[in-house]
């Protein structure tokens, strides 16, 4: 799912693009992925853009006269700039937003459509689309904190649910993590002051180093790779792979669809944390440390 990051990017990229241009037309490709009939979309059809802003890990096109486009993504969505009425994708092809100077094409990859688009009018409604997650970009230490102790979660979870934290999915989680040096598993109301704040920097560097990376990699043009795995990530994706700090295999723990990863030198003091399936699976025989992770695995240790 594209995170903070990468919808910066994507408002990075659509700003010189269609900043003051007129949306001339919506194209619905697949009727699911238009979520609401109020306002129809004939009335948000040929309205100037004055406006892009994120909201969560949406990116919103404010229209004239208090009108809003809400693009949410998902998890396999992603955003195609093309020429004036390019053709929509017969494959993965969603919608195409025709602007005056171009055209916006929405996609998504898989079986599974859950990428959307909402048309609203007026502040109000547009509120509702905001899960009310705190803006890490601009929280003072003191408001980063409320919202980490609001409720008692995991610091994986923590991070990752909307409501706490706003625009942070499960890549950046791995990284920011693994940047202050905390386990995933450690509860968010056992830190203390240090260790709060140490994850309180390490969320805003982290995500404003990846924003300026990406846009230096992509430079003028549009982004066409979106993806949760990049070169360069220090842990997530990287499962058995070197940690960049201290050599140490990376460690992985899934559950449902979803996965954490860290290094166990780095954040858990070596202790590698129980894998739900694995170490049911195992039993005793899981092990304990990196130590005995590194024994078992062996030549099969990849350091590449």
């Amino acid at each position: 799912m594209p995170e903070l990051p990468d919808i910066a990017l994507y408002l990075h990229a659509l700003e010189p693009r269609i900043a003051r241009a007129r949306l001339e037309r919506i194209r619905i490709a697949h009727p699911f992925v238009l979520r609401t009939t109020d306002p129809p979309v004939t009335q948000v059809e040929g309205r100037a853009v004055i406006g892009l802003r994120r909201l969560g890990k949406r990116i919103v096109i404010a229209l004239a006269e208090d009108y809003f486009v809400v693009l949410h993504l998902m998890i396999a969505g992603r955003l195609r700039w093309g020429a004036t009425s390019a053709r929509i994708p017969g494959r993965l092809g969603l919608a195409a937003l025709d602007f005056s100077t171009g055209t916006l094409l929405v996609t998504e990859a898989g079986a599974t459509h859950r990428a959307s688009i909402h048309l609203v009018q007026g502040e109000r409604a547009l509120a509702a689309h905001d899960r009310g997650g705190v803006d890490v970009q601009t929280a003072t230490l003191d408001q980063f904190r409320a919202a980490l102790t609001r409720e008692s979660h995991t610091l994986k979870r923590a991070l990752t649910d909307p409501r706490l934290f706003d625009g942070i999915g499960n890549a950046y989680s791995d990284e920011i993590l693994h940047a202050a040096r905390l386990s995933p598993l450690a509860l968010t109301r056992t830190l203390d002051p240090e260790e709060t704040e140490r994850l309180y920097r390490a969320t805003r560097l982290t995500l404003n180093t990846w924003i300026a990376r990406l846009r230096d990699e992509t430079g003028d043009g549009f982004p066409e790779k979106v993806t949760a795995f990049r070169a360069g990530m220090a842990v997530h994706g990287r499962f058995r792979r070197p940690c960049p700090v201290c050599g140490s295999p990376v460690q992985r723990i899934r559950y449902a669809r979803n996965e954490v990863n860290y290094c166990a030198t780095c954040q858990t003091g070596g202790r590698v944390l129980a894998d739900r399936s694995l170490s049911r699976l195992l039993k005793q025989d899981w092990p304990r440390s990196i130590d005995e992770w590194e024994a078992r695995l062996g030549d099969d240790v990849d350091v590449t």
